[in-house]
């Protein structure tokens, strides 16, 4: 018997994309699959567009704004699938991605192996998506994993993991007080519950680029920063937890490196904890640098207003190509709309 598949999409004002992220779930070619979306109170039209793609294999859930670690969390409540598919309401899966994923699972025969699929960066033409290999784009043990990620500050996107029900309640559910990095340190669980990774080249994902308006977009929250340093705890304690090797201890130590810049004179009692935590882990950190280019910034105005500058001057450029892209996409779907006019006449 063929096993169900349900993918699980977690939905907040997201009218925009929510129809095209719908259909790429309703054209996976595995089968039997489930859909499930959770409106989790959306103020726009989420829920009706969500609604109209009602059928006996797509149910659409609705609860009060709790937030996407909490909409996850209901959306597992009520599925019935036998491997889960993770889906944000604003990214797409290509037509065959879960069917290669189940192929190779299905060839292991081991519920405890965790599926990743290749992924890409795109704004609003997914044809154009940029898929860009990483370290982690491999069959990978845990430890290695959570090695190459804190070395490397390198990461996989939420939709690339197909997780077998079995890993899934080992892991636990989401946790609610992650408003930033959720799916990192969820799947830090999932990894650590697994007997590794089995990496499948051909299945795909695309990745919509927001910007400031993404779950993933911490800039100077307190709240996100908070969450962001409690993610980075597990994250080490999970690692040290598999392999306490010099080689961990110094790829926490160079995790702690890479992001002390985002808590830097912002949050001194975090700073004064990131230290404390290289200096147990054996190492020193340095004070954080920023790129030369925004260096006259903090000659004439300080720190605080260069560190401003470097996050909002990259998401200011990233308005800009999604601008273009938006511009072009419209282009490319009036011709493609000409052309099949003519082609009926």
């Amino acid at each position: 018997m063929r096993r169900v598949v349900s993918i699980l999409i977690p939905a907040y004002n997201a009218e925009k994309w929510i129809a095209d992220t719908v259909r790429s779930a309703v054209a996976q070619t595995w089968e039997p699959k489930e859909i499930i979306v959770v409106d989790d109170g959306s103020t726009d039209r989420t829920l009706e567009i969500a609604r109209r793609f009602e059928s006996e294999s797509l149910r659409v859930v609705t609860q009060e704004h709790q937030g996407a670690a909490a909409a996850r969390n209901k959306a597992l409540s009520v599925c019935r699938g036998d491997y889960i598919q993770w889906l944000d309401a604003d990214d797409l899966l290509a037509p065959d991605k879960i069917a290669l994923q189940m192929e190779a699972i299905t060839s292991l025969n081991n519920p405890r192996i965790l599926l990743s699929a290749a992924w890409g960066y795109f704004m609003y033409r997914p044809h154009r998506a940029s898929f860009v290999p990483t370290a982690l784009w491999s069959d990978l043990s845990p430890a290695e994993f959570l090695l190459r990620k804190l070395e490397q500050r390198v990461y996989m996107q939420t939709a690339v993991w197909l997780v077998s029900r079995e890993l899934t309640e080992a892991a636990g559910p989401w946790d609610i007080r992650m408003l930033s990095d959720d799916d990192g340190e969820y799947f830090c669980r999932v990894l650590l519950a697994s007997n590794g990774i089995r990496f499948v080249p051909e299945a795909r994902v695309y990745y919509r680029l927001m910007g400031i308006g993404s779950l993933s977009y911490v800039g100077e929250s307190d709240q996100k920063l908070d969450a962001l340093w409690g993610s980075m705890q597990l994250h080490i304690r999970y690692l040290t937890s598999l392999d306490c090797t010099a080689r961990a201890r110094a790829a926490c130590v160079r995790y702690l490196q890479n992001y002390l810049v985002c808590f830097y004179l912002r949050r001194p009692d975090i700073v004064e904890q990131i230290h404390k935590k290289a200096k147990d882990l054996g190492g020193q950190l340095e004070a954080p640098r920023l790129p030369w280019k925004y260096s006259w910034i903090m000659k004439l105005a300080g720190w605080n207003s260069a560190r401003r500058a470097q996050l909002l001057l990259p998401q200011f450029k990233l308005a800009v190509m999604r601008l273009w892209d938006k511009a072009v996409f419209h282009v490319e779907s009036l011709g493609f709309a000409g052309a099949n006019r003519a082609t009926q006449s």
